[in-house]
């Protein structure tokens, strides 16, 4: 059995209040996360909502992995958010050495944007708030 190193991460979690616009209907977010897709550094995203989930990896033998870690973080954020009175999660970056992942809340819809390190995580964001 090969055990992997565990590294450390940053996580940053946005907590302030943050203009997405909440008018997103999951077929617009469907197309727009078919175009993020193809910027540069980015590796796949997950999208989910209580009647469905699509998943879009260039490597899906991390489908599982990118899954855990898409939903721990969006669990995770909600009860630091009610921990230290913090308001509604909006977006999270989670930055590890190599790769990020970029997570938002849009309606029912639960993203999660995976990423090289040099991707433009502000770019994606804005994007994200306008579909």
């Amino acid at each position: 059995m090969v055990k992997k190193k565990k590294t450390e991460q940053e996580v940053a979690t946005v907590a302030e209040p943050v203009a997405i616009e909440e008018t997103g209907t999951e077929d617009n977010i469907r197309k727009t996360l078919e175009e993020v897709r193809n910027y540069e550094g980015v590796v796949g995203y997950i999208l989910r909502n209580p009647a469905s989930a699509a998943i879009d990896l260039k490597d899906p033998a991390k489908i599982i992995d990118y899954a855990i870690l898409s939903s721990a973080t969006f669990d995770a954020s909600q009860k630091y958010a009610e921990l230290f009175d913090l308001g509604d999660v909006r977006s999270i970056l989670v930055e590890g050495k190599d790769t990020k992942m970029l997570s938002a809340a849009i309606d029912e819809n639960r993203i999660s944007v995976f990423m090289e390190k040099s991707a433009d995580t502000e770019k994606i964001l804005r994007r994200l708030r306008a579909s």
